[in-house]
Formats: C-alpha cells, sequence, structure tokens
C-alpha cells in the first residue's frame, strides 16, 4: 500500500509528512514547532533532585512498609534471567549499554513519545531473536501473563500503526524500545530494569523478595486492528471498558461530584487540559515532583457494589504485575480507599471520548483519550488511548524501597 492509497481508520486518515520531523531511530526524534517548548520543558526536568508525587508538596512516609508475603523464587527467577540476557550479548558495548548502575540519572529519563536525546542503553531492535526474547523474559518474569500479553500487544501495535500510515518504517516498529538493567541483578542488593519507546515505558525495581513496579505507560494511536495481517488484534479494552463501568455504578448526586468537565473537546477545556503532547494527563513524562490536588468523588462512602467496580477497575492496572505483589498492592489502596478520590472529564452518559483518574496515597491511575499524532483527529478519539500508572509519595522507580532498604541495612550493621 502506497502513500498514495486511500487508508482510512475510523474515519481518519493519516496526517501527511510534516516537513520539520524525522522520526528515525538512528538518529532521535525532530520535535515539530508546534511541539518544541513541551518537550524542552519535560528534559528539564530530568536533572531535579526526586521528591515523588504528592497532593500538596509534602511527602508522607511509612505508606508502603506493610510487608509482602515472602517470594524469592519469582524476584530470583528474574535475577538469573537478567544474568542470562547479559550473557547473551555479543560484544562489550552492547553489555555497557544494557548494564547501568544503579544510581544512573537515565532511570528516571523517560519518555512515551520519541527521543530527543540519545539514551545510553540498548535498543532491543539491533538485538537478534534469541536476545531480544531473553530481555523480554526478564520482564515476563516481573509481570501477570496478561499484563506481559498486554504489553506485547501495545509492542505489535506500535508496529501496525506503522503499517498503517506508511512512515517512519525503522521507528513505529514492534522492536523499537530502549531497554536496559540498573544494578548488578542479585538476591539481595537492588536491582531493576527499564523498557522505554512509543507508547511504553516499564520501570521496575527489586530488593530481595520485594518487588515496585511504577511509573508505567501503556498505549496506542489503533487499538484495535481492522484489517491486514494483524486484523482482530486489540489492545487496552479491559482499561477502557473499566472506568465506564465503574462510572455506571454511581448515583446521579455522586456523578456530580465525580465529574469534573462534561466534555472533552479542546474548547471546552483549560488550556493545562488540552494540550497535544499530555491530553488530560497530568502524572506523565517529567512529573516525578507534579503537586497533584485531589479532585472528583471522595470514595470514603461507596456501597460495596461500588466499591468492587472501583476496585475491579484498580486491579486492571495493578493486575499487570506478577503475585504476590499485585494483590498485595491491592490491598494497600483498599487500606487507603478512604482518601481515594475517582475523577472524570467527558460525557459521562455518551459513548464519546472520556478521561479517568483514581488518585490515593498510594496509587495514581490516569486514562485519556487522546487527539490524532499519526491520524487526523483533531480532538479525542476512543481508538487513541494512554494510561499511567504512579506510586505517589516517593515510591516511583523503586525510590521508597530502597530508603527502606538502606535503613534495613544500617539497622543490622549497628545492632
Amino acid at each position: 500500500m502506497s502513500r498514495d492509497s486511500e487508508s482510512v481508520y475510523r474515519g481518519f486518515t493519516p496526517r501527511p509528512l510534516m516537513d520539520d520531523i524525522r522520526l528515525f531511530h538512528g538518529y532521535m526524534a525532530a520535535v515539530p514547532r508546534v511541539d518544541e517548548a513541551e518537550f524542552q520543558a519535560l528534559e528539564a526536568t530530568f536533572d531535579e533532585p526526586f521528591t515523588g508525587i504528592t497532593s500538596d508538596g509534602t511527602v508522607r512516609t511509612g505508606l508502603y512498609e506493610a510487608p509482602l508475603d515472602p517470594d524469592p523464587g519469582r524476584t530470583g527467577v528474574a535475577a538469573e534471567r537478567a544474568r542470562t540476557f547479559l550473557d547473551m550479548l555479543d560484544y562489550e558495548d552492547q553489555r555497557r549499554a544494557a548494564l547501568q548502575p544503579l544510581d544512573s540519572p537515565h532511570r528516571r529519563r523517560w519518555t512515551n513519545a520519541f527521543t530527543t536525546w540519545l539514551p545510553p542503553t540498548l535498543m532491543l531492535d539491533d538485538l537478534g531473536p534469541d536476545q531480544r526474547e531473553a530481555a523480554m523474559d526478564i520482564v515476563r518474569a516481573c509481570m501477570s501473563e496478561s499484563g506481559f500479553a498486554e504489553i506485547r500487544k501495545v509492542m505489535a501495535l506500535n508496529e501496525a500503526l506503522g503499517d498503517f500510515v506508511r512512515l517512519h518504517r525503522d521507528t513505529l516498529g514492534e522492536w523499537v524500545y530502549w531497554f536496559a538493567i540498573f544494578g548488578e541483578p542479585g538476591a539481595t542488593e537492588p536491582w531493576g530494569w527499564q523498557l522505554m519507546g512509543h507508547h511504553l515505558v516499564l520501570n521496575c525495581l527489586i530488593a530481595g523478595d520485594e518487588l515496585v513496579f511504577g511509573p508505567s505507560f501503556l498505549g496506542a494511536e489503533i487499538t484495535q486492528i481492522d484489517q491486514g495481517p494483524m486484523a482482530g488484534m486489540s489492545g487496552l479494552q479491559s482499561e477502557h471498558a473499566a472506568g465506564p463501568a465503574f462510572l455506571r455504578t454511581l448515583t446521579d448526586a455522586q456523578l456530580d461530584q465525580a465529574v469534573l468537565y462534561r466534555s472533552m473537546r479542546s474548547a471546552d477545556l483549560p488550556p493545562e487540559l488540552a494540550g497535544r503532547v499530555d491530553g488530560r494527563h497530568r502524572a506523565g513524562a517529567g512529573r516525578d515532583n507534579l503537586v497533584l490536588p485531589y479532585q472528583g468523588l471522595p470514595c470514603d462512602s461507596l456501597s460495596p457494589k461500588q466499591t468492587d467496580a472501583l476496585l475491579g477497575l484498580v486491579h486492571t492496572y495493578v493486575g499487570r504485575v506478577a503475585e504476590p505483589h499485585a494483590s498485595e498492592h491491592l490491598a494497600l489502596v483498599r487500606r487507603h480507599l478512604a482518601e481515594t478520590r475517582f475523577a472524570w472529564i467527558g460525557n459521562p452518559n455518551g459513548a464519546e471520548a472520556f478521561y479517568y483518574r483514581v488518585h490515593s496515597p498510594v496509587l495514581i491511575i490516569e486514562f485519556d483519550h487522546h487527539a490524532g499524532i499519526f491520524l487526523t483527529s483533531e480532538e479525542p478519539q476512543p481508538f487513541h488511548i494512554h494510561t499511567i500508572v504512579r506510586l505517589p509519595n516517593g515510591a516511583d522507580y523503586g525510590m521508597d524501597l530502597l530508603d527502606r532498604a538502606a535503613g534495613r541495612t544500617a539497622a543490622a550493621a549497628t545492632a
């Protein structure tokens, strides 16, 4: 299919090639002039000291100290697979790119778009099939089977988008993702990994039996494939359904509290909620120290049915992670349900695009329908989905876990 042929998806065609952009991963991205300021602001945040997302500028401590059920086998498998992957690398520069120090500043440098800097990490597209699968085996060890299947769909949908728009063949691809291990994988000392690229960012930190997964970003501009070799594939449909399912349980009075704006049209929203890059998202890339006040419906007086629906929504996201870590995080959210808020943007009675947020002291979930980047939709569309999971109050990137691990080591040394 050539660029001259008629390509239409849900009423929209690919955007024309922009004169001021080049998205070839060998050269990185030239950001369109319309978005330059936002990307420059993003990069300016990378070297800020880490605080964590808070509701009022003050980090609450002691939120994540509930012990996990011990499962050394699961985290031990991840470490073993990481060592196997490193041993499979053929060249010293590959190993140096794949294995970064734990305190590397690149652990917090990520984007769900295209990097405008050259990450020092390893591009999966530059590896052989067995090496790529070995890298993904590390990711699989830290995720549930359904969670791992979803991220593989996101990677495939990235290639499907490239097939549809007929542009950026070596960037809109299944394996155009940066991967790195941070710290030496082992049984006792903390270590982690990051997978980063278009519409997919995963950060994982492991210390002994404990595992922290976040921030994470999953998205796709075409979420359901209608034709071609991938016809029938779809992604992020559970996330799409979970928000409206909870919304349908609410009374009219509760809806009035939950709904922040009843339209997703850019003209009906304040400028900070109508940008091309972040859309309605508040906790995206570069927002590690965001102050995000609580908004929406307080969840302290939900009925049992409503509570089940909300926790079902939460499980859609935390259930991407391996057990027992997913169940423990869900229990942590339940313990803080009285402090949790649910917010919605969009028509609560229609099938149009929407945004929702779950904001807890120990979890932030954001779901957003985006306008077109590669397609010509100027307003948000249900087929372009972005999702974000954040761990507020200092737990993103496992920072809280690192502090606790260091504290335990210091206590043991003085005992």
